[in-house]
């Protein structure tokens, strides 16, 4: 194929329209590894609660690459040097930075893959594809790892103000319609510059990164942790646990291969081999949702009801609190649940629950937004903002949560 017909170009609905810089990104992007995360959900479940929120990993992974080309043009007419191999690694990292993401990753993590981070598993593709593409991905690995010697680089891919969290706030925001996320990442990077090999944002932008900080904390409360994407998001956790429970019996429950392989076998970051990565990268939101439309019709109770609730959108009740709840609390409904489905008081933790749920606009003990002031001075956003409700945004605030049958109400 000649180099020309590689330089594609996407029509986004954001940023209008996203080009592909070079044949190396092409061949990326073209990528079987790559195009799973096409049937990969950005925001999982929170369709059941934004009809729009259907989006994908991969829309965001272009979009966040979009946005570095823009950095990167940016800081070069800034006279910050960025070399074509560099710039290259940027594109390369920032592209695969979510790679390692499975099928609703959140209740993946947690249930069946449950020793193996996502970003360990993205690691572990960018390594494979450095072998298959002759190793032209080494540069964008050590960026990727904090291991190159431009901290800027990698706060570019990784940091509290990266292009990762500029796009999936604006995209999510998007196509969700809560408008509250909607941030202005081109006015963000306009005014981005590096000193001291560390990225700094020009004084006459700090509303926009205070807008961008609130952004992000309204975000979490009405999307990411919303109440009802959460209890599902809970529900699916307890589905695959149960499952991976069922399966470890010995009962064979009806599914795809690669999603049978993780049930069957406890996986961690060492035993997790080219073969398993390669399962892993036939898993993606398609096995699950054809997994939970056949579990439905399982002679197990638990299986079965808690697969309903989500194809049906029949979910379990939640209530938020900011007092902690008490295991007491829980336990007259655990014995009416029990007594009702005849069922034990230990499988009742399959339907009544607690838990809590944390939300950190801002972290001081992480690397701080720095603001580059007019008198050639570096502070943190928190220092240079009048606002008062930025320190509000460092405070993590904690709710907690249960979960019961809407039949116990």
């Amino acid at each position: 194929m000649s180099q020309i017909n590689k330089l594609k170009i996407f029509n986004d609905p954001i940023y209008g329209f996203i080009t592909i810089p070079n044949a190396l990104i092409y061949d990326l992007v073209q990528h079987p590894y790559f195009q799973r995360l096409r049937r990969i959900s950005q925001m999982g479940l929170s369709y059941l609660v934004y009809p729009g929120a259907n989006h994908t990993r991969f829309h965001h992974a272009l979009g966040c690459m979009h946005l570095m080309q823009k950095a990167v043009d940016v800081l070069r007419f800034k006279g910050v040097s960025i070399s074509p191999d560099e710039e290259n690694a940027l594109y390369i990292a920032i592209l695969l930075h979510d790679i390692g993401h499975g099928p609703f990753s959140h209740a993946m993590e947690k249930s069946i893959v449950e020793d193996v981070h996502h970003e360990e598993i993205s690691l572990l593709f960018m390594n494979q594809l450095n072998v298959e593409f002759n190793g032209q991905l080494s540069l964008a690995i050590q960026v990727f790892k904090g291991e190159y010697n431009r901290k800027f680089m990698l706060q570019l891919i990784s940091s509290q103000l990266d292009m990762d969290r500029m796009d999936y706030l604006k995209r999510d925001s998007f196509y969700s319609g809560v408008a509250e996320g909607n941030v202005n990442s081109e006015r963000l990077i306009q005014m981005m510059n590096v000193v001291d090999d560390y990225l700094v944002i020009e004084e006459k932008g700090i509303y926009s990164v205070e807008k961008f900080l609130m952004s992000r904390r309204l975000m979490y409360w009405q999307a990411y942790l919303h109440k009802t994407s959460l209890v599902a998001e809970l529900i699916l956790m307890k589905i695959l646990k149960r499952a991976k429970e069922l399966t470890l019996k010995g009962v064979q429950l009806p599914c795809s291969e690669p999603l049978l392989f993780f049930m069957q076998n406890k996986v961690t970051i060492d035993t997790f081999d080219a073969e398993t990565l390669d399962l892993f990268a036939q898993l993606d939101d398609f096995d699950i949702i054809g997994a939970l439309k056949s579990w439905q019709k399982q002679d197990d109770f638990i299986l079965s009801s808690l697969s309903k609730m989500i194809v049906n959108r029949d979910l379990l009740k939640i209530k938020l609190t900011s007092e902690k709840v008490a295991i007491e609390e829980l336990q007259p409904l655990k014995e009416r649940f029990a007594l009702e489905n005849n069922i034990s008081l230990l499988e009742t933790n399959y339907f009544i629950f607690k838990g809590k749920i944390k939300n950190q606009a801002y972290s001081k003990e992480a690397e701080p937004i720095r603001i580059l002031k007019k008198d050639s001075t570096i502070e943190d956003v928190i220092e240079s903002s009048d606002q008062l409700n930025l320190k509000s945004l460092s405070k993590l605030v904690t709710k907690y949560y249960i979960c019961f049958p809407k039949q116990l109400l």
